[in-house]
């Protein structure tokens, strides 16, 4: 279903080219929620030019720096993920209508911590701390280092399912030598590539950092052209898999 060469593959969700794009992700939201996966599955949704991805596994669903995204879409989030400050990952407004609707656990780096503390109970905010984990109803988040030198305190995050499946969400960051060790033991069958947009990122960047943590599926992102990243990984890391995506479009894992 994926390839190393050709990585384009057909997503769950149509294309409806002729409908606004704001609805058409609406409309992959909603089938995301409504959509049965069976234990080992995972699908997902990119839903903005950066960082935003939501996840779901059999029971749980995740939602990573929710920005330019209508709140209203989201119903069934268990937890949200902030990884830093800027204004295309952290929009707290979003995270309050989220959290309000659907009483969420949000785990923010540092930085973004305060930022959000008056809009979600003391309960359910959680500060990231760099090396350690927390259990959020059967899904493990573990937060990790992050090379993006213009945020303050900015967090990458391992995020486990109830059922075994690991995802590395990179934020905005470039390649640091531990994401060698965090492919080794936490060995992600998805990590999503920072490729662009970023300061300093670049394909290349993008592709160094799945060189690095090997996983199962590299997906680029936050950048919207990626040919060099996958002529790279074919030619360098062969054993590794590609999946260009496309926004607002609904893919399930594997």
């Amino acid at each position: 279903m994926f390839s190393n060469i050709k990585t384009c593959i057909s997503p769950l969700s149509p294309s409806f080219s002729n409908i606004p794009f704001e609805a058409r992700l609406f409309m992959s939201i909603s089938e995301l929620e409504a959509l049965t996966l069976r234990k080992g599955e995972s699908a997902f949704i990119w839903f903005n030019n950066y960082a935003g991805i939501v996840i779901k596994s059999p029971t749980r669903m995740i939602l990573v720096d929710p920005v330019e995204v209508d709140p209203e879409a989201f119903t069934k989030v268990k937890v949200i993920l902030i990884t830093h400050e800027h204004y295309d990952h952290l929009d707290e407004s979003i995270v309050e209508t989220i959290h309000a609707k659907t009483k969420c656990t949000v785990i923010s780096d540092p930085t973004s911590f305060p930022r959000l503390s008056d809009v979600v109970s003391s309960e359910k905010l959680i500060e990231a701390k760099v090396g350690e984990a927390v259990d959020v109803d059967g899904l493990t988040i573990r937060s990790e280092h992050s090379n993006h030198p213009p945020a303050t305190t900015p967090v990458t995050y391992l995020i486990t399912t109830e059922d075994g499946i690991t995802v590395y969400h990179t934020s905005d960051s470039l390649p640091f030598n531990d994401m060698r060790k965090i492919g080794q033991q936490y060995k992600p069958d998805i990590a999503f590539c920072t490729i662009g947009i970023a300061p300093s990122a670049s394909q290349k960047t993008g592709a160094e950092i799945a060189k690095l943590v090997q996983p199962k599926l590299a997906i680029p992102y936050h950048g919207t052209k990626a040919d060099e990243f996958v002529q790279i990984l074919s030619r360098e890391a062969p054993t590794i898999r590609c999946l260009v995506i496309q926004k607002d479009r609904l893919y399930k894992y594997p």
